[in-house]
């Protein structure tokens, strides 16, 4: 049954963008991650709201009795420990930078000022910090923008759900076509940030049910699903390292096109893409986007101080971006891999004591409640 399926090559998806994004916001000089590619890859989390759309309507769409509280348990659970925890990590490393400053380190801005001022921690905490004008989307852990647009997108969801009944595909039409409008028109009155996520997000529910009313293609359809795959990733590269005007609006239908055909798994490249490596990846991409910038800023604090003791700018500042170079293109290559794999170790970290810990209290608790609705694996989204 369609109800019971996991869809492998769009768990690697997420993987390996959430690897993507990572490199975006890694700089070192002369090496991969300047390549056209990975300058431009931050287009990849609106894949990521595509993305959750679609396997949350393919979680939760069919429920014949829609159980909020239940939802609103496992969801918050999924999300929030781990948003948490690294609000923490960057609490600690303010204060560590403010200490250092007592020393006579220099950084970029003064602790605790700016997007690291306490007053943008409360609104953190509660991941509000990408809805309103008052709060800095980008404070403390800046990838957890998105973080906060999701979680409230998923409540809306699950309002739709519990009350739309047989018209909640058109209300999901509705607040793409509202929200698309809105980004085209220049809007000033929402975030953009809010805009993007639901946009992008309902674009996946509507994903979903076109997918429902396609026939699944048999093994003898494999070459097909294969050109189609091959093309989808092709449009993509395309479309990521080129930039125009309309951008955002024609993210949402490609991205759409491309979930529904990685979506029954049947071509060549979903296959390469079930492998044991990209499972893996697909499996922390959660933590591997939560836990990159923390990580990314000890490095780059780590070269400003060897660079202060050996008297060798190898974390210099250019066009306002501080960059990690060693002089070396070999060298800094490495650099950069090494990097990647420190991120993915902690995440393997994160992933097994913050994450998993937090859901396994999220299902603890939603056991009071009926199982009615099916429920994601905890990796799934």
């Amino acid at each position: 049954m369609r109800a019971e399926k996991r869809f492998d090559s769009l768990d690697s998806f997420r993987g390996l963008m959430a690897v993507s994004v990572m490199l975006y916001h890694l700089r070192v000089s002369d090496s991969f991650t300047e390549w056209l590619f990975f300058r431009h890859a931050d287009v990849f989390v609106s894949f990521f709201f595509v993305l959750s759309g679609f396997v949350l309507t393919h979680a939760y769409g069919s429920s014949v009795q829609f159980n909020f509280r239940k939802f609103f348990i496992t969801r918050t659970f999924r999300l929030l420990p781990l948003h948490l925890f690294m609000l923490v990590v960057f609490i600690l490393l303010e204060c560590g930078r403010y200490m250092a400053v007592q020393k006579g380190m220099e950084f970029n801005n003064v602790p605790f000022t700016g997007k690291f001022a306490p007053a943008e921690i409360l609104p953190n905490a509660l991941l509000l910090q990408s809805w309103t004008y008052l709060t800095n989307p980008l404070s403390f852990n800046y990838p957890s923008w998105s973080i906060s647009i999701e979680y409230y997108t998923y409540m809306i969801f699950a309002l739709i759900l519990s009350v739309a009944f047989g018209v909640r595909v058109w209300v999901w039409a509705t607040m793409v076509v509202v929200a698309l409008a809105l980004i085209y028109a220049g809007n000033t009155f929402f975030t953009i940030e809010s805009l993007r996520g639901l946009a992008y997000f309902f674009t996946g529910c509507l994903t979903y049910a076109v997918y429902l009313k396609l026939p699944h293609p048999g093994r003898a359809k494999a070459w097909l699903l294969t050109v189609l795959e091959v093309l989808a990733v092709a449009a993509a590269l395309v479309f990521v390292v080129n930039d125009f005007a309309a951008k955002a609006l024609v993210a949402s239908p490609l991205f759409a096109v491309i979930v529904l055909i990685f979506a029954f798994d049947g071509g060549a490249v979903s296959r390469l893409l079930a492998g044991r490596v990209f499972s893996f990846l697909g499996k922390l991409s959660y933590s591997i986007y939560l836990t990159h910038a923390a990580i990314l800023f000890c490095v780059v604090s780590a070269f400003m101080v060897a660079a202060k003791l050996l008297g060798v700018d190898i974390a210099p500042m250019i066009d306002g971006t501080r960059y990690l170079d060693t002089g070396n293109v070999l060298f800094n290559n490495v650099i950069a891999l090494l990097v990647m794999g420190l991120v993915v170790l902690v995440s393997m970290f994160t992933y097994r004591y913050v994450e998993m810990t937090g859901q396994a209290l999220g299902r603890t608790l939603s056991k009071k409640t009926s199982h009615s609705s099916p429920v994601l694996r905890p990796d799934t989204d």
